[in-house]
């Protein structure tokens, strides 16, 4: 999930942009290759932290960005915002490591490359012309594959509205083992479609604050925590039920916040519609939370169900592709076969883990539990990533 920590910027600020921490490179345009225009982006620790493009300005269409974290221990993430939504992004881009990417489908206008953290945050990003509609069989399977998509979000969130009602309910009648298992149940329909909505933002507020942001009212860690806004959402329910041990008007009152603000959410899902990189990246992105939260174990840091958040991320990534997959079949059999044994090789790990006698019904993800497997967890995510982060050019690009 994303954090922001900042305040909106300034008018001054956003005309200062290219002075310092944030700028574009001289380029007039974006480089060409393959149907798609590529950005790259650099981070680096000059000046407490410095985010640079080598162009600020691309022709509308398919256009990847290719971050390249090479000192900026600031700088772990990047997001390209339209006004107040993000359209796209990449988290967990720790020095050293690879350079990672993704691919979006912009049409002409203006747009905010976002880098928390950097000595300034954001840069102006400018697109010319107008997109083409994709056309060709490729293109039309993986089109009427984000039809069926959406319909699968609406219904996720829908349900887990019904899921937050009933664990509201539970802790409204201070029953703490009923609201401690109702609390799992209601963990995974948001894991499995957080990379879709975590930038709805509630009115009068902008993409950079918290204390608008969905994302952090519903799923704050402890970790990430905003003083200024305070804690909010699931892991404070959390934190209460299995921590503290206790149900309080405190709890009670966070429930409440809580299925206000994914019914909230559940109204805004329905306006969604997506391209097919956008189910891509959105795929990516929940592997990347397992990465990140899951197999650390800091993302259930009180119940330990991080396994069932694992599954929970597994399965929306796998269903974004398995919409993809009719698609991406006539344009890389042998890509799309990869994907598929390496989904099959995660869930068949995933189900060794199962215990229908604990809470969520996977086993506790102890200390010891980690110690012992979070290598292996680690190792077989990153045989699905490596395949799956190849197909979001290939969906922007598809004819």
């Amino acid at each position: 999930m994303n954090v922001r920590l900042l305040a909106p910027l300034t008018a001054a600020a956003t005309l200062a942009l290219v002075l310092s921490g944030c700028s574009a490179g001289g380029a007039p345009s974006a480089t060409a290759s393959g149907g798609a225009t590529h950005v790259a982006v650099t981070l680096t620790g000059d000046n407490g932290g410095t985010c640079s493009l080598d162009t600020a300005t691309a022709a509308a269409g398919p256009v990847t960005f290719t971050v390249t974290n090479q000192s900026a221990t600031s700088i772990t993430e990047i997001e390209l915002l339209s006004g107040d939504r993000i359209v796209g992004e990449k988290e967990n881009l720790a020095p050293g490591l690879s350079s990672a990417s993704f691919t979006v489908t912009l049409d002409g206008g203006s747009y905010q490359l976002y880098c928390p953290g950097a000595a300034t945050e954001t840069i102006p990003f400018s697109v010319t012309g107008q997109a083409a509609t994709p056309t060709g069989s490729a293109a039309s399977l993986m089109a009427e594959g984000t039809q069926g998509y959406a319909t699968y979000v609406d219904g996720v969130v829908d349900s887990m509205v019904t899921a937050v009602a009933t664990l509201k309910s539970s802790i409204d009648a201070g029953d703490l083992a009923k609201a401690q298992a109702d609390y799992a149940l209601a963990r995974p329909f948001y894991e499995r479609i957080e990379s879709d909505v975590d930038g709805f933002v509630l009115p009068g507020h902008s993409a950079t604050d918290n204390a608008g942001s969905l994302d952090y009212l519903i799923d704050m860690r402890e970790s990430n925590l905003d003083p200024a806004v305070g804690w909010h959402g699931f892991h404070a329910i959390e934190r209460d039920l299995f921590q503290a041990g206790a149900i309080t008007a405190s709890t009670t009152q966070l429930a409440a916040e809580l299925l206000t603000n994914v019914t909230t959410l559940d109204s805004l899902v329905k306006t969604l519609s997506y391209k097919p990189e956008d189910l891509a990246n959105g795929a990516a992105s929940l592997l990347e939370e397992v990465q990140s939260g899951k197999i650390s174990g800091e993302e259930e840091a009180y119940s330990h169900i991080d396994l069932v958040d694992f599954a929970g991320n597994v399965e929306g990534a796998q269903q974004a592709f398995a919409y993809l997959e009719p698609g991406l079949t006539t344009l890389d059999s042998g890509l799309t076969q990869q994907i598929s044994a390496q989904f099959a090789a995660v869930n068949k790990l995933l189900d060794g883990y199962r215990d229908q006698s604990a809470i969520g019904g996977y086993v506790r993800y102890t200390d010891a539990v980690k110690a012992a497997d979070a290598v292996t967890l680690s190792r077989a995510v990153q045989a699905l990533q490596e395949p799956l982060a190849q197909i979001a050019e290939k969906a922007a690009t598809a004819s």
